[in-house]
């Protein structure tokens, strides 16, 4: 059975990454997967929270922070290791076809950590201010899917790492939710000018 998925995996990953490659996703996947622009993102959206949020949404900043260690380490330093699939840049050569866009990287594949990032983000901003999720949702779909058009993960290694994501994700907003019941933080997620911060 684990033969027969991983076949099936190994098909999906030389659909996505040799058949349906063209000019268009050979040079927008390489700029989404980047780390040097997750990276920029992540912290120019987290600045312009603490800078212009109110109480509820600053509190969110450390959540989002904690919910990032957790499924970067848990993804990158702990399941990579214990389930150690080799990459399919490891493992494919060229004549199989395989379309590299960027560096194969020296760890393992499974769970990606981008999508684990990618989805544990989403569903904690998600959950916790409703009026993002369309945009956050596909954005970490898009993260998520780089990977395999880039040629560094399979489609279930992202798969994967999208519900290791979903998973931190949503118990740190049940978190939040406890906190935010509890110390009664005010919900002014769509309104955060200066003028209303409370920063009692």
């Amino acid at each position: 059975m684990l033969e027969y998925l991983e076949a099936i995996d190994r098909a999906l990953f030389v659909f996505m990454n040799v058949q349906l490659a063209n000019p268009l996703t050979d040079f927008i996947m390489p700029i989404i997967t980047s780390d040097s622009l997750l990276r920029v993102l992540y912290g120019g959206a987290m600045a312009i929270i603490l800078w212009r949020g109110d109480r509820r949404l600053r509190w969110l900043v450390l959540f989002s922070a904690i919910t990032l260690l957790l499924t970067d380490q848990i993804s990158s330093h702990f399941l990579k290791s214990l389930i150690a699939r080799p990459r399919p840049c490891h493992v494919l050569d060229a004549p199989q076809g395989i379309n590299l866009l960027v560096g194969c990287g020296g760890g393992f594949a499974m769970p990606s950590s981008h999508a684990a990032n990618a989805f544990g983000q989403a569903f904690l901003f998600s959950w916790c201010i409703r009026e993002t999720k369309y945009y956050l949702y596909t954005f970490a779909g898009l993260v998520a899917l780089s990977r395999v058009f880039v040629g560094v993960h399979y489609p279930g290694d992202v798969i994967a790492g999208a519900a290791l994501g979903a998973l931190i994700g949503l118990s740190l907003a049940v978190v939040f939710a406890g906190f935010e019941s509890r110390y009664g933080w005010s919900r002014e997620a769509t309104n955060t000018t200066p003028e209303h911060d409370d920063i009692s």
